[in-house]
């Protein structure tokens, strides 16, 4: 009995010393200075400044006549967990998001010309406490000057593994406004897939991934050039998304040796098909080349190039253009004979009608086919040719450098045109 006794008063002493313990902490607390204003210190000293600071560069606070394309530029030292709000005259919040940089954010569409903003960037140190920055703009009236943006494929389009993403603007973009421009150009594709951006020519621009596609990957890509500047007056007319869709690998292999056309899909071979090539005075390119466009019915007329001795005016039947300057896969039904022994051809790849009717129903725009081993070799820019480079010289095309890690880069139609003749 003694020893509980014992226990019970050393509790009670404990519990007596941790209730004073606790009042003390409590008026430490709630003492000092502070008031109706907010909590003192316990030394009743103010407030210490915080940390962290914020400053908004870009838009300046009341800048006139900022593009309706602009990105709210800001420095954030010591700072966390940055956010930034941009508000309209009505005090509507504007979508965006953050760089990949973490240093600007971009509205997710142009903003309204001659609208009024507020850009608001806060953050918190870690001292735990918040820091703001704002700036009130307003941005342009809209110019007389804008540069259409425009895109091969539109949205829901299924195309092959090799399709490259086409975009083209109405007038040339001078070079020193091409990065800014591609920082605004971003693809976004699942499963994610490591590509980039490659200005084939002042005013068009292609996309293609390391590899091919993979099969029935879903892509997106968007251009925000709206209310963009792009030299000597000029914006860009509006911000441009398209959304596809890749289909099964389906990749035509022609070798010139055997001729024979072999056709694998997903990585098995379907389909072995007897081809005839270009003869040696006009052969066909050795090359990787993709399926550009795909006629049912057409006409082959030569009359205007070659003159009236050599030229030619043919009805064609399952057409699919693989360059510019003539080549296509198709039925012809007068060279079945020689098909797979002979090349007799004008430089396109001969299939019987058979054959033909099946590789049209079977192929998409954006298929790959390889030539291998005639005379000629795929000259560049001759067609779709950005797989006939080799991957370190493609990222040479790009504004931007190269980033090896960044595998996503997260609009209607208009179809390249040519005046080249096919070729039979």
């Amino acid at each position: 009995m003694r020893v509980r006794d014992q226990r019970n008063r050393r509790r009670g002493v404990l519990a007596a010393g941790m209730l004073v313990v606790a009042l003390a902490l409590t008026s430490a607390c709630t003492g000092g200075k502070g008031g109706d204003d907010g909590p003192g210190w316990q030394d009743g000293a103010d407030q210490p400044a915080a940390k962290a600071s914020v400053s908004i560069s870009e838009p300046a606070a009341d800048a006139k006549d900022v593009p309706a394309s602009t990105a709210i530029t800001f420095a954030a030292k010591e700072a966390e967990d940055t956010k930034v709000e941009l508000t309209d005259a009505d005090g509507e919040t504007v979508e965006g998001d953050l760089t990949a940089d973490g240093t600007s954010w971009l509205p997710a569409k142009a903003l309204t010309y001659g609208g009024t903003y507020t850009a608001t960037v806060t953050a918190t140190g870690d001292d735990g406490l918040p820091v703001t920055a704002t700036s009130a703009f307003t941005v342009m009236k809209q110019p007389a000057k804008q540069v259409r943006v425009s895109s091969f494929l539109g949205d829901d389009q299924t195309v092959g593994v090799a399709m490259p993403l086409i975009v083209k603007f109405g007038r040339a973009i001078p070079e020193q406004y091409r990065a800014d421009l591609q920082r605004r150009m971003t693809v976004t594709s699942t499963p994610a897939q490591e590509g980039i951006w490659h200005w084939v020519s002042p005013t068009e621009v292609r996309y293609r991934p390391k590899e091919y596609w993979q099969a029935g990957s879903e892509v997106s890509y968007r251009v925000q050039a709206g209310g963009l500047p792009l030299g000597d007056g000029w914006y860009g007319r509006a911000d441009l998304t398209v959304d596809i869709e890749i289909g099964p690998k389906l990749v035509m292999t022609v070798d010139n040796k055997t001729k024979r056309m072999t056709v694998t899909k997903n990585g098995e071979t379907i389909k072995t098909i007897p081809v005839s090539l270009g003869k040696k005075s006009t052969p066909s390119s050795s090359g990787t080349m993709v399926v550009m466009e795909k006629l049912r019915k057409t006409v082959f007329d030569t009359f205007d190039e070659l003159g009236p001795d050599d030229g030619y005016r043919t009805k064609i039947d399952y057409a699919q253009r693989l360059t510019w300057g003539g080549e296509f896969i198709h039925a012809a039904p007068w060279s079945e004979g020689q098909q797979g022994t002979t090349n007799v051809s004008h430089g396109c790849v001969n299939v019987s009608m058979t054959n033909g009717a099946w590789l049209f129903n079977n192929t998409t725009v954006g298929d790959p086919i390889v030539v291998k081993g005639t005379e000629r070799k795929l000259q560049l820019g001759n067609g779709w040719t950005d797989w006939n480079v080799s991957w370190d010289e493609y990222v040479k095309g790009s504004a931007l450098p190269y980033e090896p890690a960044q595998t996503d880069g997260v609009d209607p139609d208009v179809a390249p045109s040519s005046s080249a003749e096919p070729t039979a």
